[in-house]
């Protein structure tokens, strides 16, 4: 994920908006207690999602794969006191520390916690979104895409995380034994190719693909 150097990235934070205290907690918590922490979107990954979220002022938003909930808490900092976030993980071991920090974010009314096959979940929601972010288990992105683009509202966009995968999307020998390498690759490709969307990759942390439903 280290594309930028270390010096580069502190610029970066450190010329962007703060974390809200909330989530500077939950990002040390996570480091200090959590497996993997390299999945939380952490600092500069964070402000950008509350900025897109702002920005599209959605009044529905899914996201697929909360881990620690640092990321579901960024998205609806741009949700009206109406809105509704659905989130939505296969592990239920973090289910009380996703409940502890959004309450604490004060976010409990609008974010709801969905645990089991994100896949099954997806299609009984009846719910139409303003906003989707996939950032769950890689080699499924393209089936969520497919699940979710008819369930997006026009103008609505579809953040995908990841899909630089390391830099292993450029890389020849990754692309030609590596299954999750290739799969990401297909699906950056996909969204390239789907007249439905306008789509731009951006290099920021993993790679991350926009998708605008026209």
């Amino acid at each position: 994920m280290d594309f930028l150097s270390a010096a580069l990235q502190q610029y970066c934070e450190q010329h962007s908006s703060e974390e809200p205290e909330v989530l500077k907690k939950l990002n040390r918590f996570t480091h200090a207690k959590v497996l993997q922490p390299r999945m939380l979107s952490g600092h500069l990954q964070g402000r950008f999602l509350s900025m897109i979220s702002k920005l599209v002022r959605p009044k529905t938003i899914l996201e697929i794969g909360t881990y620690t909930g640092y990321s579901a808490i960024c998205l609806a900092e741009g949700l009206p006191d109406d809105g509704k976030l659905i989130t939505i993980d296969v592990n239920p071991e973090l289910e009380e520390t996703v409940a502890h920090f959004v309450k604490e974010a004060g976010c409990e009314k609008k974010i709801q916690m969905i645990i089991g096959d994100a896949y099954q979940i997806i299609r009984s929601l009846p719910h139409t979104y303003d906003l989707v972010f996939i950032d769950a288990d890689k080699p499924n992105y393209a089936k969520y895409y497919d699940l979710v683009i008819d369930k997006l509202n026009p103008g609505g966009l579809i953040l995908s995380d990841n899909v630089l995968w390391s830099g292993k999307v450029v890389d020849e020998k990754a692309l030609e034994k590596d299954k999750d390498t290739q799969l990401l690759d297909a699906f950056n490709k996909k969204l390239q190719a789907d007249e439905r969307v306008e789509c731009m990759l951006l290099p920021l942390r993993d790679g991350m693909m926009m998708a605008r439903k026209k």
